[in-house]
């Protein structure tokens, strides 16, 4: 088996499947064979469809040799987060509840990723419904960090980045509530992405009108994840967000360029007090390169309230209106952690969340002041590398040796505002730390410019070497 398709980009497989110089047959076996070898130790995977992927490669295989127009993934191998529903594959959604559930359909981005030709290789673990930032759950057990096995990939999407950061396929369907691509990309070294609210249908949540979940693209390098949005992307009925959004030319816009005139809005915390000394050092590193590629770098000091309690009612609130009864019928065989926080929406009033919508509001428009006369605002991804793999979601986390606090406010507080603002924000590697594990940063755009996005975290990318480097904790 040629284990170096395993590590081919998705925009190189497509080319070399196009031009027959590799078959969608032995690509897809190549990964399958990655994912056996490295189950027992990552867990990266709650289900694996073979026979389907390889009946799919075959089918690929005689599309290229007919000659037929191919779609811009044709034979191209990815995994979806098992949150998101896929026809006919076992979809569990990190539930004991939902253990043998089989969707009659796709969900649109799936559905989508199909149409472009993607092979479907598994669901990647995730913990119960997507509820942390750690990825376990009673259904499967634990997920490791292919960097080191001692360390969390971080959640919720956090198998599709072991997997990814494995070479188990170059591209992932993630699901992003409050960080949930940003921050396991960021602890496994990858690409993730948020884009603006409504690009990618979402086709599943309940409330499509106060939605701050997104379905989104994962992958290790800028150009996939424009591929993969390009592929996502574009109206449907489902999403009222999406109606009328008119898609760009984000494979133009991953291509490295310079970025003379792009000005820049750059914050080391965003409303938390500590941060990791080799995540500071890696990210003031990062800025200097903005600048060298042209880019007009201003530091924001405004003072900023706490925005962690804004997402926690919104969310909370969502999730107990949508598992109580779930809970009531089958909270004995359902993860702790999501019944606790479940119950912390029980104190919180109508008033409440309402009050919690009007901050929703004046958050964005603060945002939309800042990006006025910046294009973009740089932070870190997390204020650390990742934590043990046992960390505890209810205990304080530690930061440069010290207590540092409670984990969501102070291991990334930098995602949770643009989930509810809905701006563009995608994760990019800037460094490794002091332990090995893989710095990032977190680039943020205007509403509908993930083409800057694109655009910038392209050029930085171009300038470093972090593409060359792959985990070697994952056999």
């Amino acid at each position: 088996m040629d284990d170096t398709l395993c590590t081919l980009p998705a925009h190189a497989l497509r080319a070399r499947i196009a031009a027959r110089e590799v078959s969608p047959v032995e690509v897809v076996s190549a990964v399958l064979a990655r994912i056996e070898a490295s189950q027992p130790v990552l867990n990266a995977f709650i289900t694996v469809c073979a026979d389907k992927a390889m009946a799919a490669a075959k089918a690929a295989e005689a599309a290229v040799m007919r000659g037929e127009a191919l779609g811009a993934l044709h034979g191209v191998p990815y995994a979806a987060k098992d949150l998101v529903d896929t026809a006919g594959v076992r979809t569990t959604y990190g539930s004991r509840v939902y253990e043998s559930h089989v969707p009659q359909a796709d969900a649109v981005a799936a559905a989508r990723m199909k149409a472009a030709g993607a092979i479907l290789v598994g669901k990647t673990t995730t913990p119960e419904f997507g509820h942390k930032s750690l990825t376990d759950a009673p259904l499967f057990g634990r997920t490791c960090n292919p960097w080191d096995r001692r360390r969390t990939c971080g959640g919720s999407s956090g198998g599709a980045a072991a997997a990814l950061a494995a070479g188990m396929g170059p591209l992932g369907i993630a699901t992003d509530g409050g960080g949930s691509t940003r921050i396991p990309a960021a602890c496994c070294g990858l690409v993730g992405m948020k884009q603006t609210l409504g690009t990618v249908p979402h086709s599943q949540v309940q409330d499509a009108f106060g939605m701050y979940t997104y379905v989104t693209p994962l992958s290790r390098n800028v150009m996939d994840t424009a591929l993969q949005l390009a592929a996502m992307a574009g109206p449907h009925p489902s999403d009222p967000w999406s109606i009328g959004v008119t898609p760009q030319d984000w494979v133009a816009a991953a291509r490295p360029a310079e970025l003379k005139g792009v000005r820049i809005l750059h914050r080391l915390t965003l409303g938390n007090a500590r941060v990791a000394v080799d995540v500071r050092a890696a990210f003031e590193a990062a800025l200097a390169r903005f600048e060298s590629l042209g880019a007009e770098l201003v530091e924001h000091t405004e003072p900023l309230p706490p925005m962690e309690p804004v997402w926690k009612v919104i969310n909370h609130a969502s999730w107990r209106a949508r598992f109580s009864k779930l809970i009531r019928e089958h909270g004995a065989r359902m993860t702790p952690s999501l019944l606790r926080q479940v119950e912390m929406a029980a104190a919180w009033s109508a008033e409440d969340y309402q009050e919690a919508m009007f901050a929703r509001t004046a958050l964005f428009r603060r945002v939309q002041g800042w990006l006025e006369s910046h294009h973009l605002i740089l932070t870190p991804t997390i204020a650390r590398t990742a934590l043990p793999v046992d960390q505890d979601p209810f205990e304080p986390i530690a930061i440069n040796g010290e207590v540092a606090g409670e984990l969501r406010a102070n291991l990334f507080p930098y995602t949770l505002p643009f989930n509810i603002t809905g701006h563009p924000a995608m994760t990019v590697p800037c460094g490794f730390g002091a332990d090995g594990l893989p710095v990032a940063l977190q680039i943020v755009g205007r509403f509908r410019d993930e083409a800057t996005v694109l655009r910038a975290g392209a050029a930085y990318e171009a300038t470093e070497d972090w593409l060359s480097r792959w985990p070697r904790d994952w056999r």
